[in-house]
This record gives structure tokens, sequence and C-alpha cells, in this order.
């Protein structure tokens, strides 16, 4: 093995022409050796003096190097430093497990495994069809009811996803899944924060080869028909050209099919404008429909015209997301259940996570027996559900919604890597029901276009046939129920939206008030008639049933109505 003079790009390890090199910034002032290991060793090898090659890079190659062979590390003045270019890391494997750096704990992995893609590719499917689902890789199913060998890691995943293609969502999204420190004064559960955001998690694999089982799971999950979104929420202290680099190491190594990033840390003008990630999926995180959506579940004034907004808008052109729950904030389920947020076990006197959440215990809060509280809640969240899946903007619900997973009041697991935070897969058999009800509106959303549009509607008579793409009703046929006190909205797609294709006219008639309204019903084309093919209070129907008055349609209080046109 013979050192010789290394190039100061790329930055991290590259393997080529025989020699390996290595390349890391320093900081003006120091210099930089490089400290090999051999494989699985904690006691340092051999030292390599760096050079500085460029700027503020320090380089050296290594000739003769077998690369399985070996780990890495830096010294940097008098500090070890792991490269945070490190595609693989050693020493993390075990969750939870204290590893201290400057002891040589935690090395660099040199081992680049050649992986069979077996011509697999990102699935780039179109912005509108996709149904999302959003995950954490360790606690989807680290609970012992998952019911899988893998729990808590990428394998784990893998096995589930026949569970997932009968629910009938197409993305995952999933919360980091780099190299991140779970150990911190508290458990860093979500993997929020400083990270080797290169290496994927060595505790997320069951197989101790975080790379090839990351890439598996990506590849089972392509067979499956599902894209994979990696949530990258990086830190301001990254540089902003590495966050791109990482980004395109993720499209070309591990074929991820996008990312959510924060768009106050992330150097959005680049990524988007970056020809390697031009055909992926860039999104944010947006609480607008949330909010909106919430508010008006429970009664709130002066909704109907935002309402209207979130549910005719598309989400590809911000590069957004419709959900009624997210990682932040309470599950569906606790939505309906709680008023306020019970995060006292974070140990922060229940001073963390947002004070509003437009949430509504109906009644009672927390668990109960109250029949008519409980009755209440169910309404609730399949009227939530109707609204998410009738509008048309792309859906993505967060794990384990479909069956009414609880936090018990959490609404900021952060810290939680127990039962609180990780799903209970119990309750798939206790609500058989609502996951049945949200598998057969995915289903409608796919079998009745205008949910899921090409293109945003406008209002407008693209067809030029009297009759506007998209419209809204009340009690008064084309008459929006404006007044700040209304809680009721009718929302006509007519199934002509300019594209030549004449696509089945839909109603949904949205009541949130506690009383009953009637919704005028516009009239359809010729030997057509309404029928209703789902509601709040009967689910989906396995046969629609024809309405007897085809003009005017009673809808209870606290109720969404379905209706098709045939």
């Amino acid at each position: 093995m013979t050192a010789v003079t290394g190039d100061p790009l790329p930055l991290g390890v590259k393997a080529a022409d025989g020699k390996v090199n290595f390349a890391v910034s320093v900081p003006a002032g120091s210099s930089a050796c490089l400290i090999l290991y051999r494989k699985g060793e904690t006691k340092p090898w051999k030292v390599f003096p760096m050079k500085r090659a460029s700027g503020r890079v320090w380089s050296v190659a290594l000739e003769g190097l077998d690369t399985s062979c070996y780990e890495y590390n830096y010294q940097i003045g008098d500090q070890i430093v792991v490269d945070p270019y490190a595609k693989a890391l050693e020493g993390k494997s075990v969750w939870g497990k204290p590893c201290d750096v400057q002891q040589h704990e935690v090395r660099g992995s040199l081992s680049q495994k050649a992986f069979d893609w077996e011509g697999d590719a990102p699935l780039e499917i179109p912005y509108h069809q996709v149904v999302a689902y959003s995950l954490h890789v360790r606690g989807f199913t680290k609970h012992f009811s998952s019911g899988v060998k893998g729990k808590g890691t990428f394998q784990g995943l893998i096995e589930k996803l026949p569970y997932l293609v009968d629910l009938g969502v197409n993305q995952i999204q999933c919360m980091p899944v780099y190299e991140f420190e779970e150990c911190k004064r508290y458990t860093n559960y979500w993997g929020y924060g400083e990270a080797f955001c290169f290496a994927p998690k060595s505790a997320y694999a069951a197989s101790k080869d975080p790379v090839t089982e990351c890439k598996e799971m990506v590849k089972a999950c392509h067979r499956a028909g599902i894209e994979v979104v990696f949530e990258m929420p990086f830190t301001d202290k990254m540089p902003k050209q590495m966050m791109e680099e990482c980004l395109r190491y993720y499209v070309l190594e591990y074929h991820v099919d996008g990312f959510i990033l924060n768009p106050l840390v992330a150097p959005m003008e680049g990524i988007l404008a970056d020809p390697i990630l031009g055909t992926s999926k860039i999104m944010t995180h947006q609480t607008g429909f949330q909010t909106v959506m919430r508010r008006f579940l429970k009664g709130d004034e002066g909704m109907v015209g935002d309402v209207i907004y979130w549910l005719r808008h598309s989400s590809e052109g911000e590069g957004i997301f419709n959900n009624i729950a997210g990682h932040t904030g309470f599950t569906m389920y606790d939505m309906v259940s709680y008023d306020g947020k019970h995060n006292e076990a974070n140990g922060e006197q229940n001073q963390d996570g947002p004070d509003y959440n437009y949430s509504w215990n109906c009644g009672a809060e927390g668990p109960t027996k109250k029949k008519t509280v409980l009755e209440l809640r169910k309404k609730q969240l399949y009227n939530a559900w109707l609204l998410l899946l009738t509008a048309q903007g792309t859906p993505c619900i967060l794990a384990g919604d479909e069956f009414a997973n609880t936090q018990k009041g959490n609404n900021n697991v952060y810290c939680q890597d127990n039962s609180t935070a990780w799903l209970d897969w119990r309750k798939l058999e206790k609500e058989a029901e609502l996951h049945a009800f949200v598998k057969a509106l995915i289903r409608i959303r796919k079998q009745y276009p205008v949910f899921a549009p090409a293109k945003e509607m406008q209002g407008l008579d693209k067809t030029r046939c009297g009759v506007p793409d998209v419209s809204y009703h009340g009690e008064s046929a084309w008459r929006t129920p404006s007044e700040v006190y209304s809680r009721q909205l009718g929302v006509y797609y007519s199934g002509d939206d300019g594209d030549g294709e004449k696509k089945a006219a839909c109603f949904v008639a949205y009541n949130m008030h506690w009383l009953e309204h009637e919704f005028a019903l516009p009239a359809l084309g010729k030997n057509q008639k309404w029928y209703r093919i789902a509601s709040t209070r009967e689910g989906v129907l396995e046969k629609p049933i024809k309405l007897e008055n085809q003009k005017m349609v009673p809808v209870e209080d606290r109720t969404v109505m379905l209706l098709a046109g045939m």
C-alpha cells in the first residue's frame, strides 16, 4: 500500500484507476491525517499525512488498498472526525447505543458492493395520480404486533408492502433514514438535526448492511408500483452544494423518486434547476390544507371560501401534498379525541409541540365509554377521510390513520421511541370497518378521474356546453353558500374539463353543520341520473343507490355524501 498525491475533488472517497482518493474540507490553520482501521477494529492501524490540495481541501490517495478490509476516519487538528461524505458508517448498527467518535467507535466504511438493480428506475408516477403514505421506518414495524421478522428496519417495510399495495397507496414518504444521532439528552426518534446524510442508517438494517438493504427496499417498492420519497430536512450548518450533491447521490445510487425538503434551508432554486433531479418530485411541507379542513370539520364559521380553494388546488406546481394529519400534530384519531395536547411524557412540562391543533374531542377528553361521543368521533373520522380523498391535490396519509392509530394525545413524539410512537397493528383488526372504508375511498378516487385531474380545474366552461368543469352549490343550485355562518358546500364536477374525454360527473355534499341541510342538484345530461355511492353514515356502497329526488338531496348533520352521475 502506497500513499501518493491526492486530488481535491470529489470530496469524500473515490476509487478509480487502481487508487483510492480521500479528500476532506479542513478549517483554516488546521492540518489533516487519514486514519485507517482494520475492518471491525477501533484501534488505528496506520495514519497517513494528508496535504493541502486546493483551497481548504486536503487529500491523499492510496494505491493497493483493498477497500473491503479497512475503515477510515480523519484526524483534523486534535479531533477525530468522521467523513461527512461517508457512504456508510461502522459502529452504529445498534439503535440507542452511545458511540464515542474520539474513541474511534464510529468509522467510515470503505466497502463498496455491487448491486444488481435488474433494470429498476424511478417510477415517475404523474403527480395527480399519487396517493402518498407517510411513515417512520422504525416506528412502522417496531411494535410486536407488526408481525414481521425485520422489526423496525428496511426489511420490515419490505415485508409490509403487500399491505400497502392492498390499501391502494403508490408512494411512501419516509422520515429521515440517514445516519443521525439518536442518543442525545433526549431520544432523537424522528432523526432531525445534524447527520451523516450520505449514509443510510445502520440501525434500520436487519442485515447489518444498510446500503444493500435500503436499495433492496427501494427496488421492492418499485416492483410493487410504489414510489419512495425521502424526507431530507438537512440543517443550516450543511453547505448548500453538499445538499445538492446528497440529493443527486440518492437519485443515482438509490433510485429514490423524490424528496421532502425544508425550503428555508435547502437551496431550492439550484435543486429545481438541477438536470439530474429534473424528474424527481421535490416537495415541501405545508399546513394550509390541514388547518382549513380541520376547522371546517369541527364547524368553524367562515371557512367555505378557503375550503373551495383547497378542494380545487393542484399540488404539483408548488411541490406540496394534502394531509389532515402529519407527524407533527395529532394523528387523525387524536384530532377527534383531544382538545389539548398531552405531551407530559416528553419531559418539557407540556410546553413542546403545537398549541393550536384545530381539534375537537367530540365531548370528552381522551378515552371514553360514552356511546354518543364514540359515535360522533367515528362520524368525524369518516368526514375527515372524505375531505382528504375527494380534494384534488395529492393526498398523503399518515401511517396508521387508516386504522385509527393513537398517540394518546401526544402531538410531538420526537423523543418517544416506544409504543406511543410505534404503530400498534392490533388496531387494524379492531378498526377493520374504518380500514375498509379508507381502502374503498382510495379506489373511488382512482375510479373517478374528476377527483384527480391532470390540471387544476378553473371553474370554466371549457367545452362551451353551458356547464363549467367545477362549480359550487348550496340549498340553491349554482349559488355558493358563502355567508359567514355557512358550514355546508356542494361541489359539482361535470366531467367536461376540455381534454376531449367526457368523464363521469360527481357531486359531493359537505355538511359540517350540526343541523341537516338540503342540497340542490345540478341537472345531468340526457338519460343520466344521480346515484349515491358513498357517505359518512353508510360508508362506500357496494351497489350505488339511485336518488328518488333528482333535484334536491337531504344531507344529515355532520355528514359528507358522494354522488355520481350514471
